[in-house]
């Protein structure tokens, strides 16, 4: 490979983790923000400031690496106990963090980052640490090094000096280190005094230019500490020999890295010959590209394996059934690796909004902090790409028009400080995110004025709180009285309907006035593929998911007649109610002596589903219906069957709660149809791309 692409290659990966650190600096600053005496926060602060200089410098992103030198100070000296984390400090380190962000978009290719607003937080932040002044530079950026014949620091800290002993391993310029700018980082510290070691340079003739024969011994005479000197070399431990000593004699403080040894011969794993064991990753970057079409492949693999298995049924071969079986357990192997690695957690969503927060309560002049649980459920990651959308404009409408101000909220015994929590948990085969707030409640009377005044409903049409509820997540609908950089404008919530609906999941409200209100997502694990139970209704066959049922039950004739012609069945003594798939989807011919009820767990509790027979488990390839069949709100999509058939993929909740509350159209025809002809309300309300589920 060209050496410069694989700098590209380095910077692409320095830059997807450089966005990672920012989103963790951010949830760290404002997390001290909270507890300024936090220890461990303002060295996780620090930690990351000096992650992202040293690696920005390290593959080129010099202007970068410059400009969080100074941040990096400043909480260096707040790590020391010589400067404090006020909220003045904090707010202005989470603008240079902006910065930062512009800096290394603007390196990708995008926007200019702005010079004279990055110069102006230079100033303020070297202003805090009392750096503009008192420091000189090094003439190659601009970043201040301490003079090396002072004797003390302006503090009054005696200099110390140091034996530094760095001897890089051979591969380590072949991972796109430039040990020149680990030295030039360590300068930075103090003054520095050094002598190559030029030993082990071999002969011309054998001499691979790509590999690193230089070491190095190093005076340093600074008053940073151990630990400071050692971060300097954090990125490459693993990968050299070093040895760090106070050159003052009776002291036991020290560090002696070295490589672990190879012996002559020894193969190992993952290294080629010669190469360092240190240097091995233990993760690795992939991109998400390339893990959807594996995740595509898979799919693909399993409809293939679905035809053979059937094809060995049919043959009665034993042979080739042993084949199928086989190849069926290495794709189910090879389905449920290939899911795993496309599930992550939902923190890194949560806590950028950590930001948001902050500066809305700031913007709005509100008190509010914000707390989360759950961070470490996991989600498919084609899910979690979708939701930030959906969760900004659920916080913002919180914040806006739930949140009351300080004053409010103690004058109604409230805490002054409000709060908005985000949760996450799993439930069944679906993840329930909520986004909650302890503010006002919605104010069903506003809301259904409003309503009356755009011509949704008529004036004297009695509405429940689902109804009212459901107004919301009309495009254009808003109750502000005007617009703010915030909210008014009516967009927001049906943006929120729009990204659920696509990622066929489903929305809950609940509210209680004066006490908070709750908006709850209920979304699937993946978007790919899952474990499905194959049952036939009417000639027709579907597809239940398989995490969500229960058990399975027999339906007689004798069983219909005893409820009555009720659709309720008793199961170990507790009646559960059940609809029949025949019936529902308008299937005129006649049930079986003996059917089947399939009991599912839904959100409102077991639920049945009668059926003509079960066929059996099977791997379910999701395919989207397309745009057409957008409103057929209880089909999540479709599959492709070893035959070559189609069969629905059944939601169960949907049909669950459709069949409660009596709107599911049992008229001959298409399923879509399912507004209720004695309810024109709800007609207004849901159908047409409305909500997906308003309770």
């Amino acid at each position: 490979m060209n050496p410069m692409d694989n700098l590209e290659l380095f910077k692409k990966s320095f830059r997807e983790e450089a966005r990672e650190i920012l989103v963790d600096l951010e949830s760290a600053l404002l997390e001290l923000n909270e507890r300024p005496g936090d220890d461990d926060l303002i060295s996780r602060v620090f930690r990351g400031l000096h992650t992202l200089k040293g690696s920005g410098s390290m593959f080129g992103f010099d202007e970068l690496a410059a400009f969080t030198h100074d941040l990096e100070n400043a909480f260096d000296a707040v790590r020391n106990g010589r400067l404090e984390a006020t909220g003045a400090l904090i707010d202005l380190t989470l603008e240079s963090l902006d910065q930062i962000r512009s800096l290394l978009e603007e390196n990708a290719g995008n926007e200019p980052a702005s010079d004279a607003r990055r110069k102006e937080l230079l100033v303020a932040v070297r202003g805090w640490i009392g750096t503009s002044k008192k420091s000189s530079t090094d003439g190659e950026g601009g970043e201040p090094i301490m003079p090396a014949e002072e004797e003390s620091l302006p503090d009054g800290r005696p200099l110390r000096e140091w034996r530094v002993e760095f001897a890089p391993g051979p591969d380590l310029l072949l991972n796109g280190t430039n040990p020149l700018l680990l030295l030039r980082e360590l300068r930075q510290l103090g003054g520095v005094s050094l002598r190559a070691n030029l030993s082990a340079v071999p002969s011309l003739v054998v001499l691979e230019p790509e590999r690193c024969y230089v070491a190095w011994e190093i005076v340093l005479s600074t008053g940073a500490g151990l630990e400071a000197i050692r971060d300097v070399f954090i990125f490459v431990e693993d990968s050299c020999a070093l040895k760090i000593e106070p050159l003052d004699s009776g002291t036991a403080v020290s560090v002696d890295v070295k490589m672990p040894p190879i012996k002559e011969g020894q193969t190992i794993p993952g290294v080629r010959r010669g190469q360092d064991p240190g240097n091995r990753a233990t993760s690795l970057r992939v991109p998400a590209a390339k893990l959807d079409q594996l995740v595509d492949l898979v799919g693909e693999l399993v409809t293939v394996q679905a035809r053979l298995s059937e094809l060995a049924v049919g043959r009665d071969d034993p042979e080739v059934t042993e084949v199928a079986e086989q190849v069926e357990r290495l794709a189910a192997s090879l389905r449920e690796n290939s899911m795993n690695m496309r599930m992550v957690p939902i923190r890194a969503t949560f806590e950028r909004f950590r930001r948001l927060v902050h500066d809305l309560a700031r913007d709005l002049g509100k008190s509010v902090e914000l707390a989360t649980e759950g961070a470490e459920t996991e989600l498919d990651k084609a899910v979690i790409e979708c939701l930030s959308d959906p969760l900004m404009h659920l916080i913002r409408n919180s914040m806006d028009h739930g949140i009351e101000r300080a004053e409010v909220r103690t004058a109604q015994g409230k805490n002054a400080k409000a709060t908005i929590r985000l949760s996450a948990r799993h439930a069944g085969a679906s993840v329930l995110v909520e986004v909650a707030d302890d503010g006002s409640g919605i104010d069903a009377e506003a809301v259904r004025l409003r309503a009356v005044e755009k011509g949704l409903v008529a004036s004297d049409a009695p509405l429940d709180d689902a109804q009212i509820h459901a107004l919301l997540f009309q495009p254009g609908f808003s109750t502000a009285k005007e617009v703010t950089e915030v909210s008014g404008r009516g967009v927001g919530m049906d943006v929120v309907r729009k990204s659920v609906e696509s990622l066929r999941g489903m929305i809950d409200v609940a509210s209680t006035r004066g006490r908070g209100t709750t908006v709850t997502l209920r979304l699937p694990l993946t978007l790919a593929i899952i474990d499905g139970l194959l049952v036939c209704a009417g000639g027709q066959k579907f597809v239940l998911p398989l995490a969500n049922t229960l058990e399975c039950i027999e339906l007689t004739r004798d069983d219909v007649e005893r409820a009555g012609g009720k659709h309720l069945a008793v199961v170990r003594g507790e009646v559960i109610p059940y609809i029949r798939l025949r019936e529902y989807f308008g299937m005129g011919s006649e049930a079986p002596e003996l059917e089947q009820i399939m009991v599912v767990e839904t959100e409102g509790g077991p639920f049945g589903f009668a059926v003509d027979r079960v066929l059996g488990d099977c791997q379910t390839v999701i395919k989207n219906l397309g745009r057409f069949y957008r409103n057929v709100h209880v089909i999540s999509g479709a599959t492709i069957l070893g035959n070559g058939s189609v069969a629905l993929i059944l939601d169960p909740e949907r049909l669950a709660q459709d069949a409660v509350r009596g709107t599911s159209s049992r008229a001959r025809g298409h399923p879509a149809a399912r507004a209720s002809r004695d309810r024109p309300v709800r007609e207004k309300a849901l159908a047409d791309e409305k909500c997906s589920r308003i309770r």
